[in-house]
């Protein structure tokens, strides 16, 4: 790496790879908090005149995608406020009239939806105390349903553009409308996790057992007392609704997804907060991963200046010939291999200007390069089920299950993991082949 790269000297483009690498290595290491330093990287690409300071802010960092999640974290941070989500975990839970089986079925699809339309680790940090409570109830073990939670979760994920942070970023780079996911990724999304948690019921189903008398404490338990504003509650629907609404029909509207959100946000604001109450909703937002992606992007930028990403691009191109199901596979596999073990964001970061251009480098027509960004979703998304280390979802719910007393172990979640990852990678791979690369339906 000691040549010129098209008119960049070869000294800036080893401080770019060593900067980058070095910010990659510590954000994976967790030794120090992972938005400090893609900020710190980002800064040095801009002081040693990598990254201009005008084209990170107006080329590299993805201002759609940071307004989509800054639009969608208000939403969730009001209507929790209110109740309504521990409201309708009581509520599976008691539907299933007890039966630890059917309420493992249940929270299961219920985080499962949830996790389509709000961030994982919302979704988590929202069921996984109640989920805790219940089986304490129960007073059966909260592991089983802790590691179902964990994988639908993930998978979940993967089936809407707002579903997880690598899709709204893949989505924004490739101007992939919210339809586009419910038309093209939600259907196999659906498949595996119907499988998974039929393997999942299989797998957990002889280790729960309820006496009646605890059956009786959970139907007993009033569900209301967990709203906490019913008018709240009432407004955040109507807005929850109306967002996704507008998530639907943003390409009729002429509406980006993340105007819809910081719309829906606005109202939901406007409507349902007080002025006194402001403050507390923008303290709900997760500033920190806000932080996390602006300087991500930079960094990302950095070596697209350079021209490292076109050259990785082209040995990608030289390693599968250019061959279309080879490279689509590819993607699929070590996005998914690679997200097992580093966090899928700064992964998808990475990969979305290469994969750029590798379609500009094979003049790829739409329908081939919309293959491999589909691939890439459901690889990083599907890979985050790979180890208990794969996604920040997996780990606040290990991380909340040690804070109360159940501890989960990496050795004890690889035994779960596994099979579901290689299911949900096989699955995924036939499902592109046959429908994105043979009938071209991409």
């Amino acid at each position: 790496m000691v040549e010129i790269v098209g008119n960049v000297e070869s000294k800036q483009v080893i401080i770019a790879i060593v900067i980058f690498l070095t910010s990659y290595a510590v954000i994976v290491s967790e030794k120090i908090n992972r938005s400090i330093i893609a900020l710190c990287g980002a800064l040095l690409m801009v002081i040693f005149g990598i990254v201009d300071l005008h084209d990170a802010y107006t080329e590299h960092i993805h201002w759609a995608t940071i307004f989509l999640l800054l639009g969608m974290m208000i939403l969730v941070g009001i209507t929790n406020k209110s109740g309504i989500f521990q409201y309708i975990a009581v509520k599976t839970a008691q539907s299933a009239n007890g039966d630890p089986v059917k309420i493992l079925v249940r929270l299961a699809l219920l985080t499962a939806v949830g996790s389509a339309f709000i961030d994982n680790v919302t979704t988590v940090l929202l069921i996984t105390p109640i989920t805790i409570a219940i089986a304490r109830i129960l007073h059966i073990s909260s592991f089983p349903f802790l590691i179902t939670e964990i994988l639908v979760c993930n998978i979940g994920g993967a089936a809407t553009l707002v579903g997880d942070p690598p899709n709204i970023m893949i989505g924004v780079a490739a101007d992939i409308s919210f339809n586009d996911f419910l038309l093209h990724i939600t259907p196999i999304i659906v498949i595996i996790m119907l499988i998974t948690v039929a393997y999942l019921k299989y797998f957990f189903g002889k280790q729960l057992h309820v006496q009646e008398q605890y059956v009786r404490q959970l139907m007993d338990i009033d569900a209301r007392e967990y709203i906490r504003d019913t008018t709240l509650a009432k407004k955040s629907l109507f807005v929850f609704a109306l967002t996704l609404l507008g998530f639907v029909l943003h390409q009729f509207l002429h509406l980006e997804p993340a105007v819809v959100a910081l719309s829906g946000a606005t109202l939901l604001m406007l409507i349902g907060v007080k002025d006194s109450e402001l403050e507390e909703v923008f303290h709900s937002v997760e500033w920190v991963t806000i932080f996390f992606f602006a300087g991500l992007f930079v960094l990302v930028g950095g070596l697209v200046e350079v021209g490292v990403i076109s050259r990785a691009a082209a040995w990608m191109i030289e390693v599968t010939g250019g061959d279309m199901v080879f490279t689509s596979l590819v993607l699929l596999w070590g996005a998914g291999f690679a997200s097992a073990f580093v966090d899928n964001i700064p992964l998808v970061a990475t990969m979305i200007p290469m994969i750029q251009d590798m379609s500009i480098q094979l003049a790829l027509p739409q329908v081939e390069t919309a293959t491999l960004w589909w691939s890439l979703a459901l690889g990083a998304c599907l890979g985050g089920n790979g180890t208990l280390i794969a996604s920040s979802a997996n780990l606040v719910v290990a991380s909340i299950a040690v804070r109360e007393g159940e501890p989960i172990s990496f050795t004890d979640f690889l035994k779960v993991s596994i099979p579901v990852t290689l299911i949900s990678l096989a699955l995924a791979s036939v499902y592109v082949y046959v429908v994105f690369v043979k009938l071209g339906f991409a």
